[in-house]
């Protein structure tokens, strides 16, 4: 397991949320004073598809996932404290069975 943040010090954060899927997934962006951006979301328990422009690295904060990225046919599972990352100009499905999964996103260059 990795150490995840438990808060980020000296960011802009946004105060208008990024929603997808009615509500589903909602995060609110946070940019670094180096340039760099990361979110901080949950998802509600569901199955959803995602696109990536840029590699993303997904650190869990609450809850549990399935996730398959594209191009694969294994489903991994990830909970608290798990990291993983989805390859730039790709796709993920991404299921929550139940609670809320709660994640930090860092936008990969």
């Amino acid at each position: 397991m990795s150490s995840i943040p438990t808060e980020f010090k000296g960011v802009t954060a946004m105060t208008k949320a990024n929603v997808y899927f009615d509500g589903k997934v909602v995060s609110h962006s946070l940019f670094f004073p180096d340039g760099s951006k990361k979110t901080l979301g949950l998802i509600r328990p569901c199955r959803f598809t995602f696109g990536t422009e840029k590699a993303e690295r997904m650190e869990l904060v609450a809850g549990a996932c399935s996730v398959k990225l594209d191009g694969t046919s294994v489903v991994n599972r990830y909970s608290v404290g798990q990291v993983f990352e989805i390859p730039a100009k790709s796709g993920f499905d991404i299921e929550v069975t139940s609670g809320i999964c709660e994640y930090i996103c860092t936008f990969i260059d």
